[in-house]
């Protein structure tokens, strides 16, 4: 392949992958382990724990590859992630407001590296997220990482 055709070739793969939305899973009930290939065999890089809200860039048979919060590319087994959608608090003391809007009162305050739950897909620029203890509220999508 000449050089022309492999930048045409690989500029039409890039804009393929960009048009495509973000899959985000989450490590289930236990936590998962990332490898730096796919395969059990592969170097173990490190342990993700459950709820973490994880990127899938690639599926490559039962294995994913996955970016992490830091951005972190690694390997892991399909099965340890499920679909339900957690997001990472980006900043510190996040403010989660009781409904969408800059001006609304606190529901409560989250602080940096905190998992919360997706209740409602991101509207506006707002998240309809719930805390592990119950509370519930709306925070801006740029707070959060993992949509």
């Amino acid at each position: 392949m000449t050089l022309p055709r492999f930048l045409i070739s690989l500029s039409l793969m890039l804009a393929a992958t960009s048009s495509h939305a973000f899959d985000f899973k989450t490590v289930g009930a236990a936590p998962v382990i990332l490898y730096d290939a796919p395969s059990s065999k592969g170097g173990k890089l490190y342990v993700v724990p459950r709820g973490a809200p994880l990127e899938v860039v690639l599926a490559y048979g039962d294995w994913l590859k996955v970016r992490d919060v830091n951005g972190e590319l690694a390997w892991t087994e399909a099965k340890g992630l499920s679909a339900k959608h957690n997001v990472i608090v980006r900043v510190a003391n996040a403010k989660v407001r009781a409904t969408a809007e800059d001006n609304a009162s606190p529901a409560f305050s989250a602080d940096k590296g905190v998992l919360l739950e997706v209740l409602e897909p991101a509207a506006n620029g707002w998240i309809k997220v719930r805390h592990r203890d119950g509370l519930s509220g709306y925070v801006k999508s740029n707070e959060v990482w993992g949509i």
